[in-house]
């Protein structure tokens, strides 16, 4: 059993808070954010990650490609993330589901559509 504490879906998780979750260094932490692998927000307050985000305690594989996708489309830090959690209709589900379930490619043709 870990002493890695699980990030509940609903939380956000703030520098710290990924810093016990990932069991990473703060160095290694910035870089995963600085090289996409996940994306935060200063909506409430200090920077903080969706929890959900984080699976098994590792930034979500699928999620970095769709980030990229999303940031080439132009969509902010903020628009990005409100996308991957709200419903959306072709994939009946919000993005986040459907990539936690491995659909990467349906969810990345969405976004590819929203360019």
């Amino acid at each position: 059993m870990s002493d890695v504490p699980a990030a509940s879906p609903g939380d956000w998780l703030t520098t710290p808070d990924l810093v016990e979750v990932l069991g990473e260094p703060l160095g290694r932490v910035r870089r995963l954010i600085a090289e996409q692998h996940l994306v935060g927000s200063t909506r409430n307050g200090a920077f903080a990650v969706p929890g959900i985000f984080i699976v098994d305690g590792r930034p979500l594989a699928s999620l970095r490609g769709t980030i990229i996708v999303l940031a080439d489309a132009g969509f902010s830090d903020d628009e990005i993330i409100d996308w991957l959690l709200a419903e959306d209709e072709e994939l009946g589900r919000p993005p986040i589901a459907a990539l936690l379930d491995g659909h990467k490619s349906a969810v990345r043709r969405v976004a590819r559509a929203l360019a």
